[in-house]
């Protein structure tokens, strides 16, 4: 009981301390080490196995994703300070009007995603031309990320059959089901995330403008004034090439696999999800630094400048992810998936409540539904349930209680945008916890009907 009850008050704290602009990554320490305590666990081996260097360790994670990170932020910097961004961003402003703005982004991250490129490059790559849309439509930045938080990081990385986020990949792999498992659910639980999600954001653009709330630039943002720049901007078809070219890059691998194609690049691109993206984002920079130029006089400087900028983002989302492998050796997380399991609930709904929350404690769907895929898929199978509907269920889930406050993709936001948990995290929930578990429930409502 004392090891359940610490648990819960190590989440507590790091949810308390991450609501009140406490450093996440102090945050994360403190709330490790009172995991660790109250559940009498190994202090030593804990904090250098499970909090740096396990699966689920925060060294891992930075080691893993270093070179993500820094590519993304070179690939921001290259694209903001050339103005391409800018022009990008214009051009939408004048084709669809500046107060879809919030669709732009939406559509824009969606496809992104669906497409292949992970959330994290997706924060790093829109942020330049969220920036001058927000400015351009005057709408308040808070509204950027719940746009780029429903578009990247609910429906198309838990729902959409084909999807090939690392939620979708994992069940496959202990499940034997395909990206497209139980397609019928997926369809009708992404839908409702989209919809609903979307009204959301439009009628809080529309309280904004009506209270007189208007796009405030950050700290570090720097947003010149597009008639100062215009001589300096590049023609729209020519910026939007590097963005093109991140997408096609990371894309040309599974074309070719479709098509039948078997060379020695598209095998080493099959087999690296991580260095793959990276190397596209580097190519896509060099691509920007020959074709603009105003970063073509100082190149290095200005990638230079964009790879220190990833490290804030990069130590901060490890440190939760740290956390959340200290939380994932404990007996009470143990007792708890299995009381999940034994709850007495129909099979469906203990798939979801097991899987939402396993993300929850651990700030993490990828890491939530690696563990449940571990260790609760085989009883849940027992209990009769199909392994496709399991498959789509469980990552559906996985997507809810993940984006808690100390959710590492929503730390890693928030730091790059230069926004508190208290300016923009209440959309944020709303649109990717929400929103999500309203979803999945009535995915999990149809598949017990259709049982």
């Amino acid at each position: 009981m004392l090891g359940i009850l610490g648990l819960l008050a190590g989440i507590s704290l790091l949810i308390w301390l991450a609501l009140r602009d406490v450093n996440i990554i102090f945050a994360s320490v403190l709330g490790a080490i009172l995991v660790i305590v109250t559940n009498g666990l190994p202090f030593a081996e804990s904090l250098t196995q499970s909090f740096l260097l396990s699966d689920l360790g925060a060294f891992t994670f930075a080691g893993r994703f270093f070179l993500l990170f820094a590519a993304g932020a070179v690939f921001g910097k290259v694209m903001g300070d050339s103005h391409a961004a800018t022009s990008v961003a214009m051009a939408l402003v004048r084709l669809l009007g500046a107060h879809r703005a919030l669709w732009i982004i939406v559509l824009a991250c969606a496809l992104l995603t669906y497409g292949g490129v992970v959330v994290f490059v997706v924060i790093f790559a829109s942020y330049p031309l969220g920036l001058r849309l927000m400015k351009e439509a005057n709408i308040p930045k808070r509204l950027f990320c719940g746009a780029l938080a429903l578009g990247a990081g609910t429906f198309t990385l838990t729902a959409l059959p084909g999807t090939p986020s690392i939620q979708n990949v994992i069940p496959t792999l202990a499940l034997g089901t395909d990206l497209f498992a139980a397609p019928l659910l997926g369809l009708f639980g992404g839908a409702i995330m989209f919809v609903v999600g979307m009204i959301y954001l439009e009628r809080e653009r529309v309280k904004a403008a009506a209270n007189g709330e208007g796009f405030e630039a950050g700290p570090r943002d720097v947003i010149p004034d597009f008639a100062e720049i215009e001589k300096d901007v590049p023609h729209p078809l020519l910026a939007a090439f590097p963005l093109v070219l991140v997408i096609a890059t990371i894309l040309a691998p599974r074309l070719a696999q479709s098509a039948g194609v078997e060379a020695a690049w598209v095998t080493f691109a099959s087999s690296q999800p991580i260095l793959w993206p990276s190397m596209a984002l580097i190519f896509a920079s060099v691509a920007a630094v020959v074709l603009f130029p105003l970063v073509r006089k100082n190149p290095l400087q200005t990638m230079g400048l964009g790879t220190q900028d990833a490290i804030l983002p990069l130590m901060a989302t490890a440190a939760v992810i740290g956390f959340g492998g200290v939380v994932a050796q404990t007996q009470g997380f143990a007792l708890f998936t299995k009381a999940v399991v034994g709850s007495g609930l129909p099979p469906h709904l203990s798939v979801f409540a097991a899987s939402s929350t396993v993300a929850g404690i651990t700030g993490s769907s990828s890491g939530g539904l690696q563990i449940f895929m571990t260790t609760l898929a085989e009883p849940f199978l027992a209990l009769g349930l199909h392994p496709e509907e399991l498959h789509r269920l469980a990552a559906m889930a996985s997507g809810g209680l993940d984006s808690l406050p100390h959710c590492g993709a929503v730390i890693a936001m928030l730091t790059i945008t230069q926004l508190t948990h208290r300016q923009a995290y209440k959309d944020v929930f709303v649109v990717t916890v929400l929103v999500p578990i309203l979803a999945t429930l009535a995915a999990t409502g149809l598949a017990m009907g259709m049982s």
